[in-house]
């Protein structure tokens, strides 16, 4: 059986139970990433918590890789291509945080009032572990394809990035009013 990548969505109503659950989450087989989002009784959001498997590898390896590069400049080379590399590097992760941003913010309705939701982005042989995790803690259950969340994230930013249209003739700009200009 071949693994399924998912969005695997805990849900909390009393969000101090959320934390212990988060702890013990970075355990499960296949988690990528996790993140708590908790909303308060008067609907504020806010992110708790984020982990993520490998957070800062990017940027160390690719710092290394450009340090030994840099040898074949000598002891400056070596610096500055540890820096160039680690620069590089520190752009992939945050590039990777970004998407990891918008993906929280999509999710974000599904957040009841006063109660917390503990994300995992997990490759799953079975729902078993996650299930029994989720039982053990006391959270409901519900699964998102990666894929099909991929996609409503794309969607969202699409959303976000197109400029609203503001009715007839918004196109024309400003109108006057007064008489003048025309």
């Amino acid at each position: 059986m071949t693994d399924q990548h998912n969005v695997v969505l805990l849900t909390f109503p009393d969000p101090s139970a959320c934390r212990p659950a988060f702890e013990e989450a970075e355990h499960l087989p296949g988690l990528r990433q996790a993140a708590v989002l908790e909303r308060s009784a008067d609907g504020l959001l806010e992110t708790k918590d984020g982990y993520a498997r490998g957070a800062g590898v990017a940027t160390v390896g690719s710092g290394v890789v450009g340090g030994l590069i840099g040898l074949l400049g000598g002891p400056i080379g070596s610096l500055l291509g540890f820096a160039a590399g680690a620069a590089l590097g520190n752009a992939a992760e945050e590039g990777r945080a970004a998407t990891g941003g918008a993906g929280l913010i999509v999710l974000s309705p599904r957040v009841p009032d006063g109660a917390a939701v503990l994300v995992l982005d997990i490759r799953e042989a079975s729902p078993a572990a996650a299930d029994e995790f989720a039982a053990r803690h006391g959270a409901t259950v519900e699964r998102i394809d990666a894929e099909d969340f991929a996609g409503q994230v794309r969607a969202a930013e699409e959303r976000a990035e197109t400029p609203a249209d503001d009715g007839p003739g918004a196109a024309d700009g400003p109108q006057r009013t007064d008489g003048a200009g025309a």
